[in-house]
């Protein structure tokens, strides 16, 4: 942050000698404010405070509530101070804080808020640097990988909150990658750590893939400083690019590597050669943007959903450019040109939103390199080395090339705001390219009353280049002469009829009215000639300003009296505005009052006069009208308080004492129109400045005391109000003016000349701001008003709540709203709420809640009022929390509209930073005071209770959400609430009413965002809220036919579930905590004031831990006993057995094993006689198996010391080294001794990468726990589980419930039942075996699909469950399973194949194949036999699918022999065989993938078996004839030719190649490209649908394939396939080019000779004798042209017009027998090759009209009376030129020249264009 370093020194050395130590970033906001000589005192003693508590806390061990609470108040001083503390501390709290966050047991919801705010203290790179701080990366790895990966969380065992709702929804997932992203501080040794720890992970086939690369994504150290390259980057550049480059189908994990090389190219700008990649990168960015191309638009489904982040991209493209060799630039222009057309108006679809974001982020990201290299203070971070820092060639080049496709999205369907973004970065960097563009779109725009979307698309786009156009500049100097014919053409906007009209016109006024001083300098012309012709230009245009601002207010006027409340809507009930009118009201005041403000004196004069006779001379009515005139006024006075309360306020006075003179008026109901306008009036003109009002404060006292006491309602609210105005203006600090100029605006004199200040920025060193700070006489003043008006009101109430007065309830009303207003008004005076001595209005309160909550509970209106005087008792602090929060939003959105990125920090307008300034202010005054929970608090909160329980619901709920906010402030209040929520709730009390109880239950519930009490995250909290709201359903108050009742408990049961997170019952802080804690206690300046806790009291700290712990397993205990009482309740409604049943369920957790009372619970409710409890039950008992489960356990092996381990290099894949893993028929362990021997490796994905250093295995079995154990061996809860599954009772019912039909077709093999068999049998051997096979056996025998998933489940997670069982029992299990699966596969039916599918597959899952061989043996021995019919075949190939795929690549020898047994029966006849096979095959040679360093795989190879195909489909490739599908002779047997075979085969293949496009990871290899051309030849020309299946597979195929990406080396291939004779084929290999080319573009542009033979190849086909050979050819070429893969050049129009000027022989008399024309063919195929390459150039530039345009248009039209099929062309290139060009026809009439107009005109309309 580049901030002024003159005056900066003397600053700084002063603050340094009175805080004692350099600051590492203050927020300068707080220099400004009026008493900022206090601060440094102030913060000090807090630093200090925070210091002390904090080390003490941790040292203390008290996590919770010190270490939490002092970590908030931390983030509290950084958000008033920023980062004031010295360097030191900063190192010492970041330490701290990350011990903190890594604790392992820690809570989650504390880990989040302490990683909160170690982001915000880690977020300013620039202050610490590597040398400052180093931070381990380990501790964060285990963290994440503990949450993301938990291993519990899906068992139910642990609760993670998904979202916490706070003012950002944010994950914990987000909120943990941030963390990683900003504590990068990582050792210089860590790349090499973290490369040997995720290498072994790399196995593409599994999921781990994505676990690695998201791991690099996230650690990967970029920033290291180029002599540590070596141990950085340069360790794995170029073995990921490598794997980027080889990757193809975007496999999800690509998206994490293009986010890690985004982020590298930043970091390392000039330090990597990125160019060989550069044609690659943006090839693959032009695919991700996933645009339509191409004839056939198909699009594979895996493009749509992980397509590149756009946000990534776009850094990774600015990092990129500029250096020596320009070629980024180049590509990027290529890109931009290939898409613009897309971003015309009239293109829409889903990749729109993508173009538009690239758009608008682009440029962003391009100032933001640029601030960086030329403007950011250099920081320790890596400079950009000279040779690639941009240069302003390269800028103007970018700006260039992306200027055309944003002024074309400024129309956009999506609205102009991106391109109105992108427009103002481009116009900081170019502004003389960028601007006059858009003005010559602005001016038309304006002057149009056609089309308004034109205007509001223009308008907002110049705001946001208001700066750069105002500021001028060198490069702009003629930018400012805009202004003044720009703001006069802007006026006629303001139109009363047409709303977002009139919003666009305020906001443009507003913001070019802010950056320029309107002052009349006319004159400056004659005094001064030091001037440029520019700056005399704007002198004289200056005299325009008057009229221009009288012109705004006569159109403010004119929309005023359109909108007055009499016109718009006779009486009708509501008085209120419409939402557009109170839009309309804030545009126009704010952009009257920025006008004012502006204006020099003299101008000002003449508006006040305007707008004060306008206002005196008309009543108006005071809703609508009223309020927009009185905006008016207010803004007048506001900016010159003197000059206009001169004028307005005696005018007021008189007319409201005239009126109000008799007695009656005081009584009306109804009062007179013209007292209340002045009312209105008055009231808001007294909004300024309280030293200015102190002149007339008799006046106003007298006013005062006239109308407070009105009987109309309206009358006394306003004067009300008044009092409010008066009050605040007097007591609270505010700046008076908002001018773009220090000390206002000053006419021109010889030094100084205004023009020079248009659009400068303020200067935040020079900011003068004029505060207002109450004087002790207004002080006074206002404890006057108060003793003269609130004392007597206060009286007043307090004996009518004694009953010694009688007062209507409108009086009781009126003193409230009086009350209400003092309050508001005079709140930044009173003292804050102190303990004991209550001021008089809080007992005032008390006693009136009561009295009306007794006598007259009715009176509703009065209760409100009370309401919100005990809300602003609470939290007003001169301002509120929800007004706060809603103006600094809209301050940073005008913020970012406004800022320039590119000059760098706070270069914003003044009024911009003024305001910063005071909402610093303000955020001072709302946290400073600190929330301290004192007993007044108390009782307002209890009162508060009573009225959230009262009697009207209105009344309840606007209570309730105070009650809510307070809960919110005052962080531990709720303690004291919820017990007296809960009584309410007391089954045992008689006396509440049913509004009571519903009350009390929507506290409980909370609000969206707020607090919700059921569920605070906490032991004594929890222990007693759940039971009670269960045991609520016993009140008297509670009935189940009261619909908002019931869904009232069901929302508050789904919130708990939604939020519960689990609660920790260990509080412990480890060693290395409490050291760092030490060493900030020893810190000085400023010195922690507690000092450190002594040795005993460090003791006591940890008893009281230990204590809490115990306490915490104690409370734990008690409310799973609770609940369980609940359940036994006979009278307990069935509805709140079930609540109760969720509760319970969420008390599993899995550092503490549940109760055995619960275990018994949840076993009996296995066979519960309710769905839903079953459901819950099977969960929670997988869960309590998993508690339950013995530790088995692992020793740490160094793969390197294996027997079988031979050393290798870098290499992946099949290697000898790892082959010991894979499956060998001949090696496999069949007997005890072998399995014992046998090294088993269960994870997949060990071994296909690097080996890990240590590898954990199982260590051999003896060192097991005992299998088998005795009844008792076991502990409780696991002789419970014993006893019911071993009862013969128990198991039937059991499997008879799971065996039931939940719901017809949609029983699917369901999960959680696998992990509870799979848990019963890993825990408990095969003991419950003898009782489950007789029901195995059964139900196998039974094809219904719910029978079949129940026995599908229990036989996965019995083989599953068998891991570490004997060999004995393992074989004895597949003895018993191999006859029931065979079984099982014969009864398989359409509905439970997939269920079968599914069970072997997660058999598989995660298992050593070789202890599954006798499973894959059964699976194999059987395949395609034919019997049992086609259907059978299917499965069987399905269902061993399952299996194989989950092995990956661990199974060559079985891959090979099932291929070796499907190759001869690929000729098969049934389509879903066919299918089957084609998925079988995709899968079959999924593991032989191309990548870098990869070994050739032992598994079947996709190039050989292609070979193979080809070599049987050779019938067809040579075969000239077309091939049609032979169906008939599928019956007969004799005529199997070859031919036949072939087709079938064909089919076979084409159903392989559909499936493997979407799945595998590299397109099509060399082998499979030379398919095409049987391709070509099959596929169909026409989109019809009726074709066969094997034509519509090609045309799918060819589809597909032309959307792979192509290396370089493969274009030659693709390119030779074009000479056949078949003319479809000529087609096909058209629309196949036009995909494949958009597709691969810079793959293509980077080489020349491919490009020229796609030429060549395109020209050749337009001359073909086929006429829709030729006419596609032309469609192609005009493709080709608009992406600018070709371009329109000499030659190539030359080339068409002699082909076009072919003669054609004239033709001859025809004879009376001949009908055939004479003209020879070639002639006319060649000419109409000549038309039809000159359609395709008009064609290619729909939406302009180059320069070569006009002469080809003319050339064409002479053809228009030639022979059919020219003719037809020239007519249909004719009517799309027409319809592409109406739009802008103007604009482009100019391009042509008079006489082509003419022939042109006659052309588009004469007859000959519609005959």
């Amino acid at each position: 942050y580049n901030e002024p370093q003159l005056g900066d020194c003397d600053m700084k050395k002063e603050g340094t000698e009175l805080l004692g130590f350099v600051p590492q970033k203050e927020i300068v906001y707080n220099e400004l404010l009026p008493y900022k000589d206090k601060l440094d005192e102030e913060s000090n003693e807090i630093l200090a405070e925070i210091k002390g508590n904090l080390g003490r806390a941790v040292q203390l061990r008290e996590i919770w509530p010190g270490v939490l609470f002092w970590t908030r108040k931390l983030s509290t001083y950084m958000r008033l101070y920023g980062r004031k503390f010295s360097k030191e501390d900063h190192v010492l709290f970041v330490k701290l804080l990350y011990e903190l966050v890594t604790i392992p047991k820690l809570e989650i919801s504390m880990m989040q808020s302490f990683a909160r705010l170690l982001i915000t203290l880690l977020k300013k790179k620039e202050l610490l640097s590597r040398e400052d701080l180093e931070l381990p990366w380990r501790p964060l790895y285990e963290l994440l990988d503990r949450i993301l990966y938990s291993k519990t969380e899906h068992l139910g065992l642990n609760w993670f909150p998904r979202y916490i709702f706070s003012s950002i929804c944010s994950s914990v997932e987000a909120v943990l990658k941030a963390l990683i992203k900003n504590c990068r501080y990582f050792p210089e040794s860590a790349t090499q750590e973290m490369l040997d720890e995720w290498r072994p992970l790399m196995c593409p086939f599994n999921l781990t893939m994505q676990k690695a690369m998201g791991y690099f994504e996230l650690f990967l150290p970029t920033t290291l400083p180029p002599e540590l390259h070596d141990k950085g980057f340069k360790l794995w550049f170029d073995e990921l690019i490598s794997l980027w480059v080889s990757v193809q189908n975007l496999p999800s994990w690509e998206v994490s590597l293009v986010s890690l090389f985004a982020r590298l190219a930043n970091d390392n700008i000039g330090y990597i050669d990125w160019d060989p990649y550069i044609p690659k990168i943006f090839t693959r960015i032009l695919r991700s943007l996933n645009l339509p191309v191409g004839s056939s638009q198909m699009l594979v489904s895996r493009y749509l959903t992980n397509a590149y982040d756009i946000s990534h991209v776009v850094i990774w493209i600015s990092a990129l450019l500029g250096g020596p060799s320009k070629q980024t630039q180049t590509q990027l222009s290529g890109l931009f040109n290939s898409i613009t057309s897309f971003f015309h108006p009239s293109n829409h679809g889903r990749w729109l939103m993508k173009l538009m974001k690239l758009l608008q982020r682009l440029p962003a990201s391009v100032v933001k390199r640029l601030h960086r290299e030329r403007y950011r203070t250099p920081t320790w971070l890596t400079p950009v080395p000279e040779s690639h820092l941009l240069s302003e060639q390269d800028i103007t080049d970018f700006v260039e090339s992306m200027k055309q496709p944003v002024l074309l999205a400024m129309f956009s369907k999506t609205g102009s705001l991106d391109a109105a973004q992108a427009l103002q970065n481009l116009a900081l960097l170019r502004p003389e390219l960028v601007i006059p563009p858009l003005l010559e779109k602005t001016y038309p725009a304006m002057e149009t009353l056609t089309e308004p979307h034109q205007l509001t698309a223009t308008l907002s786009c110049m705001i946001s280049v208001a700066q750069s156009l105002l500021a001028g500049g060198q490069r702009f100097p003629e930018g400012p002469t805009h202004m003044l014919p720009l703001l006069m053409r802007a006026l006629p906007g303001v139109d009363p009829n047409d709303f977002s009209k009139c919003m666009i016109t305020f906001q443009f006024l507003a913001t070019f009215v802010t950056f320029v001083p309107l002052v009349d300098c006319s004159a400056a012309v004659q005094t001064r000639n030091d001037l440029t012709q520019v700056e005399k230009q704007l002198c004289s245009a200056s005299a325009e300003f008057e009229y221009f601002v009288l012109q705004f207010i006569d159109r403010c006027f004119a929309l005023i009296e359109m909108s007055t409340l009499e016109q718009t809507r006779e009486e009708m009930e509501t008085e209120k505005m419409t939402n557009l009118e109170s839009l309309v009201e804030l545009g126009l005041s704010s952009t009257f009052c920025t006008i004012l403000i502006q204006c020099s004196m003299e101008i000002f004069q003449v508006a006040l006069e305007k707008v004060f006779n306008f206002a005196t001379t008309n009543i108006f009515e005071t809703h609508v009208a009223g309020r927009m005139v009185a905006d008016m006024c207010r803004a007048a006075t506001k900016c010159h308080p003197a000059e206009a309360l001169k004028l307005f306020l005696p005018h007021c006075c008189n007319v409201i004492l005239q009126i109000s003179d008799n007695e009656e008026v005081l009584n009306e109901e109804e009062l007179d129109k013209e007292l209340m306008w002045n009312l209105q009036l008055f009231s808001e003109v007294t909004r300024v400045g309280g030293d200015q009002l102190l002149v007339y404060r008799s006046q106003l006292v007298q006013i005062l005391q006239l109308t407070l006491h009105l009987k109309c309602k309206q009358g006394y609210n306003l004067a009300c109000k008044l009092l409010y105005h008066i009050l605040r203006s007097m007591s609270i600090i505010y700046p008076r003016e908002y001018c773009s100029v220090p000390g206002g605006v000053q006419q021109h004199s010889d030094t100084y000349l205004p023009i020079k200040d248009w659009g400068q920025p303020g200067d935040l060193f020079n900011l003068d701001i004029q505060w207002h700070v109450p004087s002790t006489e207004e002080k006074e003043f206002v404890f006057y008003l108060l003793d003269l008006l609130l004392k007597p009101e206060l009286q007043r109430l307090q004996e009518y709540t004694q009953g010694e007065q009688d007062i209507s309830r409108d009086e009781v009303l009126q003193s409230l709203s009086i009350v209400q207003n003092c309050l508001l008004g005079a709140g930044s005076l009173l003292p804050p709420l102190q303990g004991e001595p209550v001021p008089e209005i809080l007992t005032l309160m008390f006693i009136c809640t009561d009295h009306i909550l007794e006598h007259s509970e009715d009176d509703i209106k009065s209760l409100f009022s009370i309401i919100k005087i005990i809300n602003d008792l609470l939290h007003f602090k001169g301002s509120h929390k929800h007004e706060f929060d809603s103006r600094w939003r809209s301050f940073s959105l005008v913020k970012n509209s406004m800022e320039n990125k590119l000059h760098g920090s706070k270069q914003h307008i003044r009024a911009l930073l003024i305001d910063r300034v005071v909402l610093q202010h303000e955020l001072r005054n709302l946290t400073k005071e600190g929330c301290c929970y004192r007993s007044v608090h108390q009782d307002l909160i209890n009162d508060l209770l009573r009225l959230s329980t009262s009697h009207y619901s209105q009344v309840r709920s606007k209570a309730q959400n105070v009650l809510f906010t307070a809960l919110g402030t005052y962080s531990l209040c709720c303690r004291d609430v919820y017990p007296a929520v809960l009584e309410y709730l007391d089954p045992d009390r008689t006396d509440v009413t049913q509004q009571q109880f519903k009350g009390a239950l929507y506290c409980l519930l909370g609000n969206r965002s707020g607090i919700c009490l059921a569920n605070l995250q906490y032991w004594d909290c929890i222990t007693l809220t759940w039971p009670a709201i269960i045991r609520s359903g016993m009140s008297p108050c509670m009935s189940l036919e009261k619909p908002s009742v019931v869904r009232l408990f069901d929302d508050l049961a789904d919130k708990i579930h939604r939020q519960y997170e689990t609660i920790g019952v260990d509080f412990s802080i480890p060693e290395s905590c409490v050291d760092v804690a030490l060493k900030m206690m020893k810190s000085s300046n400023p010195e922690p004031t507690p000092c450190a806790a002594s040795e005993q009291e460090e003791l006591e700290g940890r008893k009281r831990q230990e204590q809490k712990n115990k306490d915490s397993v104690q409370k734990y205990e008690k409310l799973v006993a609770d609940l369980l009482d609940c359940l036994h309740d006979r009278n307990l409604p069935w509805k709140f057995k079930q609540i109760a049943v969720g509760f319970l369920s969420l008390m599993l957790r899995d550092d503490h094993p549940l109760p055995s009372s619960a275990v018994f619970f949840f076993i009996e409710s296995l066979n519960h006689d309710s769905l839903l409890v079953r459901n819950v039950a099977i969960s929670a008992v997988s869960g309590i198996l998993k508690q339950l489960k013995r530790p088995h356990k692992k020793v740490a092996v160094n793969p390197y010391d294996l027997p079988d381990y031979i050393s290798y290099s870098l290499l992946t894949g099949d290697r000898p080294d790892n082959q010991w893993l894979q499956y060998d028929s001949s090696r496999l362990p069949r007997s005890q001794q072998d399995w014992d021997e046998c090294c088993f490796i269960e994870k997949t994905h060990w071994g296909y990468s690097t080996w890990p250093r240590t590898l954990m295995l199982y260590a051999p079995p003896d060192e097991q726990p005992k299998q088998g154990k005795t009844r008792q061996e076991m502990n409780e809860s696991e002789q419970i589980i014993y006893d019911h599954f071993s009862d013969q009772q128990f198991i039937d019912q059991f499997i008879h419930y799971l065996s039931l039909e939940d719901r017809k077709g949609r029983d699917l093999f369901s999960p959680r039942r696998f992990c509870l068999f799979k848990g019963l049998f890993r825990n408990f051997d095969d003991a419950f075996l003898p009782l489950l096979k007789p029901h195995m056996e059964r139900l196998v025998a039974d094809s219904h699909e719910s029978t079949q998933c129940c026995v599908a489940e229990i036989i996965s997670g019995l083989i599953r469950g068998s891991k570490h069982w004997s060999y004995s029992k393992v074989e004895k299990l597949w003895a018993l399973l191999c006859p029931l699966l065979r079984k099982a596969l014969s009864n398989i039916t359409i509905e439970t194949y997939a269920d079968w599918g599914t069970c072997i597959a997660t058999a598989c899952e995660s298992r050593d194949p070789r202890k599954l061989h006798w499973l894959f043996e059964m699976l194999m021995e059987s395949l395609v036999t034919g019997e049992g019919g086609s259907f059978m075949d299917a499965c069987r190939l399905y269902v061993l699918q399952g299996g194989l795929a989950q092995q990956e690549w661990r199974v060559p020898e079985l891959l090979h022999r099932l291929l070796q047994y499907l190759e001869p029966k690929l000729t098969q006849v049934y389509k879903n065989v066919r299918e089957r096979m084609g998925s079988v095959l995709t899968y079959i040679f999924m593991i032989d993938v191309n990548l870098p360093h990869t070994q050739p795989t032992m598994s079947p190879r996709i190039a050989e078996f292609t070979e193979r195909v080809l070599a049987r489909l050779k019938p067809l490739t040579e075969g000239e004839e077309e091939i049609q599908n032979h169906v008939l002779e599928e019956n007969t047997v004799g005529d199997q030719d070859e031919r036949t075979q072939a087709i079938k085969l064909l089919k076979t293949v084409l159903k392989w190649l559909m499936t493997s496009a979407g799945r595998s990871f590299s397109s099509a290899v060399p082998e499979q490209l030379r398919l095409l051309p049987l391709l070509f030849k099959i596929a169909p020309v026409e989109n019809d649908d009726s074709y066969d299946e094997m034509k519509r597979d090609a045309k799918t195929c060819l589809s597909l394939m032309s959307q792979g990406l192509l290396y370089s080396e493969q274009i030659p291939q693709v390119l030779s396939i074009s000479r056949i004779s078949s003319w479809h084929a000529r087609y096909n290999v058209l629309t196949y080019l036009q995909v494949m080319v958009f597709y691969n573009l810079f793959t293509f542009l980077s080489d020349a000779k491919a490009v020229s033979d796609v030429r060549a190849l395109v020209l050749r086909l337009l001359e073909d004798e086929q006429l829709e050979v030729r006419e596609m050819a032309a469609t192609t070429l005009s493709g080709f042209l608009q992406c600018n893969f070709l371009s329109i050049d000499e030659p190539l129009q030359a080339h068409f017009e002699a082909l076009s000027k072919t003669r054609l022989a004239k033709r001859k008399r025809r004879e009376l027998g001949s009908v055939v024309d004479m003209i020879s063919s070639a002639d006319l195929v060649r000419r109409h090759a000549g038309v039809l390459g000159l359609s395709a150039c008009i064609l290619s530039s729909p939406y302009d009209v180059p320069t070569w345009m006009p002469q080809i248009l003319i050339d064409l039209s002479a053809h228009l009376n030639d022979t059919q099929p020219i003719e037809m062309t020239v007519k249909k290139t004719l009517s799309d030129f027409r319809r592409t060009h109406h739009d802008n026809w103007q604009e482009h009439k100019q391009k042509f020249t008079d006489d082509q107009l003419l022939v042109l005109t006659d052309l588009l309309v004469s007859p000959c264009y519609y005959a």
